[in-house]
């Protein structure tokens, strides 16, 4: 099978530095939920095409993720490699599942593709953020054993 982007640029990875505080530990305190926390849940994710992480291939970015935890909304914004990917939709469903697993149901959550960076932005999502249409592909077995395997290196 031949590979939509066979050679994508693959980004440098900074080195995890996030030490935990003793207070982090404490479940009797309230610990907000912010972009960094999350970033750290979906960055792992492997592309469906390639042996790297969202993140070598500089499709996640902390600064693309916009969290309200008070008023339990969590945006997550990504940019597939090229503007015709084919696996933008699958990419997407693999960063909903990670967060819909991990986060507190409480969240109202969106994924998008970053505006002007696919060409059919707006048919993906729409795709992503409808729940009727997610949990038809996650009843896809197929479908599931590829989101299963990208988010193998997550958890």
């Amino acid at each position: 099978m031949s590979k939509i982007n066979a050679s994508p640029i693959i980004y440098t990875v900074e080195a995890d530095s996030n030490e935990l505080s003793p207070d982090a530990y404490d479940d009797s305190l309230h610990d907000p939920i912010d972009s960094q926390e999350i970033f750290d849940r979906i960055k792992n994710i492997t592309d469906p095409e390639h042996p790297l992480t969202l993140e070598q291939l500089n499709v996640t970015q902390k600064a693309h993720i916009f969290i309200d935890d008070i008023n339990n909304s969590a945006r997550v914004e990504f940019t597939p490699t090229i503007p015709h990917c084919s696996m933008a939709t699958l990419i997407g469903l693999c960063i909903r599942v990670c967060l819909i697993r991990s986060l507190p149901q409480r969240f109202k959550l969106e994924v998008k593709i970053r505006e002007g960076s696919h060409n059919s932005e707006d048919a993906i999502n729409k795709q992503l953020n409808d729940k009727e249409r997610v949990a038809a592909a996650l009843e896809n077995n197929n479908l599931l054993e590829v989101v299963e395997q990208c988010l193998s290196t997550v958890y």
